[in-house]
This record gives C-alpha cells, sequence and structure tokens, in this order.
C-alpha cells in the first residue's frame, strides 16, 4: 500500500484573498456563526458552513456543557442539522474556522476524529466527497478536494452492517 503525505492533498493559499468568491463566502460564514460557539470551558470557538448541493448554506458552532462530554462539535451540530432538515441532500463542501480566546490561533485547524468519522458517513451515504477549506483565526487556508479521506485515511466502515 502506497502511503501519501497529506501535505500533498492540501491546496494552500497565503489568504482568503486568494481564493475564489465562493469559497471565500463559505469561509466568511464560518467564521460569522463561529461567534456563536459556546465554549467557556475551552475557550476554543469553532465555527463550521456547509454548502448542500441544492445550494443551501448550513452553519454550526461548537457547543459545550460542563458535563463533559454532553457538548459537540460546530462540524457535527452543522452535518446533523443537514441531515435532519435535509436527508436526501448531498453535503458537497464545508469551511471551518476557529479562534483560541487566550492566544493566537495562526494555522488552520482539523476535525477531531468523531467529526471525521460522522463526515465520511455521508460521504459513504451519498457516494462523493465532501471539499474542505480550513482557516485558523487568520492566516493561511488550507483547501483539501480529495474529501475527509485526507484527514482520516483509514475510516471505520463494515459491509457487514449494511445487511
Amino acid at each position: 500500500m502506497e502511503i501519501v503525505k497529506r501535505e500533498s492533498l492540501i491546496q494552500q493559499y497565503a489568504s482568503p484573498s486568494e481564493l475564489v468568491r465562493t469559497d471565500q463566502e463559505l469561509l466568511e460564514a464560518a467564521r460569522g456563526v463561529m461567534e456563536s460557539a459556546y465554549a467557556p470551558y475551552s475557550r476554543f470557538l469553532v465555527g463550521c458552513a456547509l454548502r448542500l448541493q441544492n445550494g443551501v448554506i448550513i452553519k454550526g458552532s461548537n457547543q459545550e456543557n460542563m458535563a463533559f462530554p454532553s457538548g459537540l462539535c460546530a462540524e457535527r451540530v452543522a452535518i446533523f442539522y443537514a441531515g435532519a432538515n435535509y436527508p436526501d441532500v448531498p453535503i458537497i463542501e464545508m469551511a471551518i474556522t476557529a479562534r483560541a480566546m487566550d492566544y493566537e490561533l495562526k494555522d488552520p485547524i482539523t476535525c477531531c476524529g468523531a467529526c471525521l468519522q460522522s463526515l465520511s458517513e455521508y460521504e459513504l451515504r451519498f457516494k462523493q466527497t465532501i471539499r474542505t477549506i480550513l482557516q485558523g483565526h487568520n492566516g493561511p487556508v488550507w483547501v483539501a478536494e480529495a474529501g475527509i479521506k485526507t484527514f482520516l485515511p483509514f475510516q471505520f466502515y463494515v459491509q457487514e452492517l449494511k445487511k
């Protein structure tokens, strides 16, 4: 098996101004919803914006809870909303941005494993990848065209579970 370095699967841009307008808009939607995050414990705000195949943009922010792990990441807030309200519409791309309240977050962040696995389920379900745009509070932007396998190359999938 050939191992591909993740960096070779990611296009890197110095700033959002280098992106096409639709990517800039999706990133701005993620940035806007990030400010609605409820993160009094981690003080780490995350925003996620999904573009569905029908053009609808779904947004989610992380929501923490004192009774950890009762909270939910921004990505799962958004994808579960999309699944509940648009169950037959694929997610074609998403943008994620984050801001730490106590320090400067210069680099993009990736989804946690639970979010990646949840997103991989949507890719399997609709048989198409989810293009991903990532940025920290400021700074460089990463774009992954190959979908969730860029970040989670060995997804949990058991064909027998579908029987």
